[in-house]
């Protein structure tokens, strides 16, 4: 379901919006918040519940790993997009779960009319790291519907 307004999106969004994404800011397009659900380091998945407002998108990115890796989205409010380089784009709704391999070029984030919320994941592996790349240029942004 699509949420143009913050408040009636805040009721539905169960873990949160949590604070201004700034750490990360520099490879969003637009404003994005992170509420971690459990603790860097200390736990053996790092889950953080990522919010983006309506338009915003993080830039193309790799999770690179040698062994394993990779990333889980699991989406619980609003909508987005998820895309692979090279496909087409996936439409994302509350409930849809996006298994992303290691060493794939993608993005995600919101819909244009819509805020959007997903769980992030962070799957183990061995030797990774994360490569941000590009931003989802506005002309092939613009056309998704």
């Amino acid at each position: 379901m699509k949420y143009l307004n913050e408040a009636e999106f805040n009721a539905v969004n169960v873990f949160g919006k949590g604070m201004e994404n700034a750490m990360f800011a520099q490879y969003f397009i637009g404003e994005s918040f992170l509420n971690p659900l459990t603790e860097f380091g200390k736990a053996p998945l790092f889950m953080a519940n990522v919010t983006f407002e309506p338009g915003c998108r993080n830039n193309w990115h790799i999770h690179h790993a040698s062994n394993k890796g990779g990333q889980i989205l699991i989406c619980t409010a609003g909508e987005g997009w998820y895309q692979e380089e090279g496909k087409d784009p996936i439409s994302l709704e509350a409930g849809k779960v996006i298994t992303i391999p290691s060493n794939l070029k993608h993005w995600h984030g919101a819909k244009a009319d819509s805020w959007f919320s997903h769980i992030s994941v962070e799957v183990p592996g061995e030797d990774t790291s994360n490569e941000w790349l590009e931003p989802v240029a506005d002309e092939v942004y613009s056309k998704l519907k």
